[in-house]
């Protein structure tokens, strides 16, 4: 049977020039580069400065991802943008985006599931590419945590980084197959029960601010693992093979502990997991598409191969999206 599926066609990254190392965050609240490290992995994280927002490094992503496609903004008839740092409350900065690249024509919008962001954008363009209604995507996952933090909360500033991914997905038509290039299955879920534990505590409905990153860590960390472990096994059943079939994981980079936690569920060595965390820290839905990319330029993933790529995040939200590159 004939198929229109979504194929990666290229990936793109983009981080702010700061770098800030876990020295140097130890001069602006209590803690220290060991207390960081053992209880996270984190060494260091990109820090936007003047004149970078999420709309600036979301474009250098794209246009990365563009040129590593060997496509033009022309091309484009969909730009999905993952993010819950907008530069405005609106527009939408998926729009914004669009306008810097030179694209007039087709659909732009913002998705935001925190850090579970970028697998629901990609999960949505597939779709949208599978109904036959676009042939051509960018998805992005672009964020600047750093300015909705408490910068003397340990718990929570020594985590979040700023950065954006992307990736190309072009509308391929061939034979149903999970040997077959594209995206495979995905898989998306929330339950707004846990919304308490990890939250901003302001929005422009309620305190007309933007508040900070709130965080119930060992309930989050507790809630993660099961979550992500029972819908990688969900997504790649959907697409008739098992989790020993992938060859590599783009993980939500949150924490070096839940890495470790979901490996071990899945019964799956961890040097199949790409990690950027301890140079990144979390950069919510741009941390799966900053890793993604990485991992394809440095030759790791290469064409064919079975990635899988799984996040949660806030609200809770979690997801899972199988590829085959």
């Amino acid at each position: 049977m004939t198929v229109i599926r979504a194929r990666i066609a290229g990936t793109g990254s983009a981080l702010p020039k700061h770098r800030m190392d876990n020295a140097e965050i130890s001069r602006i609240v209590d803690t220290s580069d060991e207390w960081i490290r053992e209880r996270t992995g984190i060494r260091a994280r990109h820090i936007a400065g003047e004149g970078e927002t999420t709309r600036t490094l979301a474009v250098a992503a794209a246009r990365a991802a563009l040129a590593r496609a060997g496509m033009s903004a022309s091309d484009i008839d969909l730009v999905v943008l993952a993010t819950s740092t907008p530069d405005n409350t609106f527009p939408a900065t998926a729009t914004q985006v669009q306008a810097d690249l030179g694209i007039h024509h087709g659909a732009a919008f913002d998705l935001q599931a925190v850090c579970s962001g970028f697998v629901f954008a990609l999960t949505t363009a597939d779709a949208l590419i599978r109904a036959g209604g676009v042939r051509a995507a960018l998805v992005i996952g672009s964020e600047t945590f750093s300015r909705i933090l408490d910068w003397t909360d340990r718990t929570t500033c020594v985590l979040f980084g700023d950065g954006a991914g992307a990736v190309v997905l072009t509308a391929e038509s061939g034979h149903h197959g999970p040997h077959k290039h594209g995206i495979l299955a995905a898989k998306i879920h929330s339950d707004g029960r846990h919304a308490e534990k990890l939250l901003v505590d302001g929005g422009p409905s309620t305190t007309r601010t933007v508040g900070v990153v709130k965080m119930q860590g060992r309930e989050v960390f507790k809630h993660a693992v099961g979550n992500i472990s029972a819908v990688v096994e969900e997504t790649v059943a959907a697409a008739g093979l098992s989790v020993a079939d992938i060859d590599w994981f783009v993980p939500h980079q949150a924490n070096l502990r839940i890495l470790e936690g979901t490996a071990k569920k899945l019964g799956i060595p961890q040097d199949r997991f790409i990690v950027t965390l301890d140079r990144h820290g979390n950069t919510s839905a741009a941390s799966i598409p900053l890793a993604l990319d990485e991992a394809v330029r440095d030759g790791r993933i290469k064409p064919g191969q079975l990635v899988l790529m799984e996040a949660m995040g806030g609200g809770f939200t979690w997801g899972a999206v199988l590829v085959r590159m």
